[in-house]
């Protein structure tokens, strides 16, 4: 059956990016990359509520400073030794530092707080300064104000934004101390802490994002692709937040794949998850559109999606992208099959994600991407170097 459907697709008069690969081992790249590998440690079977957070709204909150002291050093031998306030110690700074170790913003409270600097003493002791609160936030984090306007860009490993600055330490009375006040009864109140309000995004969440319509099998595929367990049920929407999965390579590659949350027409509109949805394929470096071959008329349900992501950006329609055909174990996908591929201008990779089959080849198209991804990405940082 699929040796005669194949045989007819190379008798069309077709673009061969629109030709469908159908056989098992059928790639559209001879492209020799590395091979993907199957993870042989069995997933937990207890409900996960782990989600990829790639956008935080947080309250910045810097540490007050500390108060000056008021007193006079009364000895044995003179009563009237003079002032001896100490000055306040200065409040803690909020820092957002890019680092490494962290991949989203889900570790990020929604209120940031740094530690106040402790009071003045007697004998001219000071207060101790506050640590700061240095909270690590992923490579390529963006700092956004309440207007909107970009205030930090933490593309660096190591780079840090000062979120919200403390508050100085007051001074006690010694400070005033001079020729013509001798014993001056002021100090100083510390100053309070910078309180702000911020957007954190982030600039990249994935390599790969799975896009496609409500119950096209994301989830499922994302499940047979790596370790992540998001939900899965038969129910439009079951998908609220985004879901990262790792693809790992033989040669000790690790592709990001993103399971992002089901769009549906009028979403540049805010119907449905909307604009928020919007934003998640925004920060994925290549787009692989998931539709439901068993569905009628799947290639409308790509044109769907193409119309509103081009209402949401056009530059989101100049990204690297191919058509997954999943369920094409159900009935009628066969037929579905060959119609999609003359209504696309795209590759389309049929795929079984509840069986498995044809998931090596989808993965050797996946490495074919981020490989010229990862090309492109560095010639362009050659360029701005020179």
């Amino acid at each position: 059956m699929w040796g005669s459907i194949l045989r007819k697709f190379a008798s069309c008069e077709i673009a061969p990016a629109s030709r469908v690969l159908l056989l098992q081992g059928a790639r559209y790249s001879n492209q020799r990359v590395a091979v993907p590998l199957r993870s042989k440690k069995p997933k937990s079977s207890k409900p996960t509520t782990q989600y990829f957070v790639d956008c935080r709204h947080v309250r910045t909150v810097g540490g007050n400073g500390g108060d000056g002291c008021v007193s006079f050093l009364r000895l044995w031998c003179n009563e009237n030794a003079g002032p001896d306030g100490g000055d306040g110690g200065n409040g803690g700074h909020v820092v957002l530092q890019a680092s490494q170790d962290v991949k989203d913003l889900n570790h990020v409270t929604s209120l940031l707080r740094a530690d106040d600097g402790e009071k003045g003493a007697t004998k001219d002791c000071h207060g101790k300064n506050a640590n700061h609160t240095v909270v690590k936030v992923p490579v390529g984090t963006i700092v956004r104000n309440p207007q909107g306007k970009v205030v930090g860009d933490l593309a660096t490993e190591g780079t840090m934004f000062v979120a919200a600055r403390g508050g100085a330490g007051g001074k006690g009375n010694h400070f005033f101390k001079s020729d013509l006040e001798q014993a001056p009864q002021v100090a100083e109140f510390g100053a309070t802490g910078e309180d702000t309000a911020y957007t954190l995004e982030l600039r990249s969440m994935a390599h790969i994002g799975f896009i496609g319509l409500p119950n096209a099998g994301k989830s499922t595929l994302l499940r047979a692709i790596s370790r992540a367990r998001p939900k899965v049920a038969a129910y439009p929407f079951t998908t609220l937040k985004p879901h990262l999965g790792m693809v790992q390579y033989d040669d000790y590659e690790q592709i990001a794949v993103a399971d992002l949350p089901g769009l549906i027409e009028g979403s540049h509109k805010n119907k449905g998850l909307g604009i928020q949805f919007l934003k998640h394929a925004e920060r994925c470096n290549a787009l692989l559109f998931v539709v439901d071959a068993s569905a009628d008329e799947p290639w409308q349900h790509y044109h769907t999606l193409m119309h509103e992501l081009s209402m949401f950006s056009e530059e989101l329609l100049s990204r690297p992208r191919f058509i997954i055909a999943n369920k094409i174990d159900l009935p009628g996908a066969e037929r579905n099959l060959e119609l999609l591929a003359h209504h696309v201008d795209v590759p389309v990779i049929p795929i079984s994600a509840k069986l498995g089959t044809n998931i090596s080849e989808m993965l050797h198209e996946i490495r074919v991407i981020y490989e010229s991804n990862r090309k492109e990405k560095e010639e362009a940082d050659a360029n701005d170097e020179r």
